[in-house]
């Protein structure tokens, strides 16, 4: 057993959820309320003064993005805390079935299209708040959002990859990488790309040089792929 994972079991960050390339995700307790320990890991091939800088670093950038999305309007869980010693945040525990999990059912038992186009909006609508805010979300997959079952509203997380930036080729790729996603995972819901576009534009005052962007990018994929 390597010395993070010694470090995650001798802190008892709670029960391990998941686990990624650079971070850790725990169910935990947080004075009486479930929440969400994120814990970035240390890379052993650094030397460790300069991992631990750029740990930080980066839960930082994390914690600032995350908070910066509330502030455009865009539903994420409440930070708790961020602990600088164990590189990890705390955070709200959502409840409810992410995206992915509703589409794939959708995909074996039927579409609810009225299920789907309110989906589709709450979607197109965050990413436009995002974007006009200067922020790129960076990751945008369907395991990456959830549905509050208590409020039925959109909640986006994982703001490990976000960054701040006008420009309209980041937010293109970041729809790029949202489109690539529904369309290698998500087929049986074959217009919800365009659903989600649609509320895009008409929620983004930047919207006609993004999506002019988007095309450019789609041209790239489509090389890198005859290539490949």
């Amino acid at each position: 057993m390597d010395d993070s994972h010694s470090r995650s079991a001798d802190l008892d960050l709670g029960v391990l959820l998941k686990q990624g390339a650079e971070a850790r995700v725990f169910e935990a307790d947080f004075v009486g309320r479930k929440c969400i320990v994120k814990e970035r890991f240390s890379k052993k091939y650094r030397h460790p003064i300069l991992d631990s800088k750029l740990t930080l670093k980066r839960l930082n950038a994390e914690a600032r993005c995350m908070t910066k999305a509330r502030k455009l309007g865009v539903r994420t869980p409440i930070l708790y805390g961020i602990d600088s010693v164990v590189h990890s945040l705390t955070f709200e525990f959502i409840e409810g079935p992410s995206i992915k999990e509703i589409l794939l059912d959708f995909g074996s038992n039927g579409v609810n299209q009225e299920i789907l186009n309110d989906i589709s909006t709450q979607i197109g609508v965050s990413i436009a708040k995002l974007h006009d805010g200067g922020l790129i979300h960076g990751h945008l997959t369907t395991s990456n959002m959830i549905m509050n079952k208590h409020t039925n509203q959109l909640v986006l997380i994982d703001f490990g990859l976000s960054f701040t930036s006008t420009l309209p080729e980041d937010k293109a790729v970041d729809l790029y990488v949202l489109e690539r996603a529904l369309i290698s995972m998500h087929s049986s819901c074959a217009d919800i790309i365009e659903k989600i576009f649609a509320a895009y534009r008409k929620n983004s005052k930047q919207w006609s040089a993004t999506m002019n962007k988007l095309a450019q990018v789609r041209q790239r994929g489509r090389k890198r792929t005859m290539v490949g």
